[in-house]
């Protein structure tokens, strides 16, 4: 399933993002909001990787990706890789047994596992700050 927003031409706006998200547009807000908190020198951005996938956004800094979000018709995706530190941290933390069950089947590669959440309320709040400071950490 791919963006919502797939013109190459259009970089998604705001009000584009709220019509799009519905009731999920807040969640979003928190965790673009909560990775800048937690990282002051990050920067948010919008990012089109081609026709396949269309627009979506990014929190990061110089040298990598804290946190994906991928708009979707109503809900978003997070989307994070993680280093091995880091998934050992996710591991031994208090994140919920799906998330690090998923965590755990996902494929390896060079820069590390990768890992998508369905984000429709706010049910894994906790647990995708939880996974942004780790991130942050490593």
């Amino acid at each position: 399933m791919k963006s919502i927003f797939i013109d190459k031409n259009n970089e998604p706006t705001l009000d584009d993002l709220k019509k799009g998200l519905g009731n999920t547009f807040d969640i979003w807000t928190n965790f673009e909001a909560f990775a800048i908190k937690n990282y002051p020198n990050a920067k948010a951005e919008w990012n089109f990787s081609g026709e396949k996938f269309g627009w979506s956004y990014r929190v990061k800094d110089a040298k990598r990706v804290l946190i994906y979000l991928l708009p979707r018709d109503n809900f978003f995706k997070t989307a994070f890789v993680f280093g091995q530190k880091a998934t050992e941290q996710i591991f031994e933390s208090d994140i919920s047994e799906v998330i690090k069950q998923e965590l755990k089947a996902a494929k390896v590669y060079a820069e590390g596992r990768g890992i998508r959440i369905e984000v429709r309320d706010k049910s894994n709040l906790e647990d995708i700050q939880k996974m942004i400071k780790i991130k942050i950490m490593n």
